[in-house]
């Protein structure tokens, strides 16, 4: 029986070393959410690991799925029971909604030689127009057409600005409740086609969205 016993725990304690031999890079997270604040140029987020293997491990290489995501790592080399982090950097720019981004990281660890990181950053809309165009038929009334324009709270924007690619339109602002505006487009005749890009952008600096404005032919109907 003692035998038996001697012979198990030899088992396991080979198994356990085995295992031991196996571990390479464990990491903390391999999925991150970001909530970065109204108006931020980036969104920033640490996947950070440990190397839990008997063996030094080596990055190969780190890439991202797009241009506007950044990875970069203070390291190339990682012993035996050392701790690191992977940086990864979303450039916002003009997108809002959900971003969803990878970095693919692949090591000489034989057990797990590839590890796909993700990074999924919800950036609010700032100012949401409805509708973002508006036309009128060659010879219609040119009459103002309404946008109404709402803005998150927190972008605290008391007032908008409103400027157009074309003379041919003027436009004017004014409140319509707490964190509303109405927007009035009107061209100056409607004799002839002609189109213009709004820029619509919050008095704090924040960023622009656009609206389209268009004096198009009248629809001709099938004979």
């Amino acid at each position: 029986m003692k035998i038996k016993s001697l012979e198990l725990l030899v088992i396991l304690s080979v198994l356990a070393l085995a295992d031991t031999c196996r571990a390479g890079l464990q990491w903390e997270q391999t999925q991150i959410e970001l909530h970065p604040a109204p108006g931020a140029a980036t969104a920033v987020g640490s996947f950070k690991y440990k190397n839990t293997g008997s063996n030094v491990i080596h990055f190969k290489s780190i890439t991202t799925s797009c241009g506007c995501t950044t990875a970069a790592r203070k390291k190339d080399d990682v012993a035996p029971g050392e701790t690191g982090e992977i940086t990864a950097t979303f450039k916002v720019g003009a997108s809002t909604g959900v971003q969803q981004k990878t970095v693919r990281v692949e090591t000489d660890d034989a057990a797990t030689p590839v590890t796909i990181l993700a990074l999924r950053a919800v950036i609010p809309q700032m100012l949401e127009l409805r509708p973002s165009f508006v036309y009128w038929e060659n010879s219609e009334p040119a009459k103002p057409k309404t946008i109404m324009v709402k803005a998150a709270k927190e972008l605290r924007a008391t007032s908008l600005k409103v400027s157009s690619s074309s003379n041919e339109f003027v436009t004017s602002v004014s409140s319509a409740g707490q964190n509303e505006f109405k927007i009035e487009v009107q061209p100056h005749d409607t004799s002839h086609p002609v189109s213009a890009v709004l820029t619509v952008q919050p008095d704090n600096g924040g960023k622009p969205v656009y609206a389209t404005a268009r004096v198009v032919n009248p629809t001709i109907s099938a004979q």
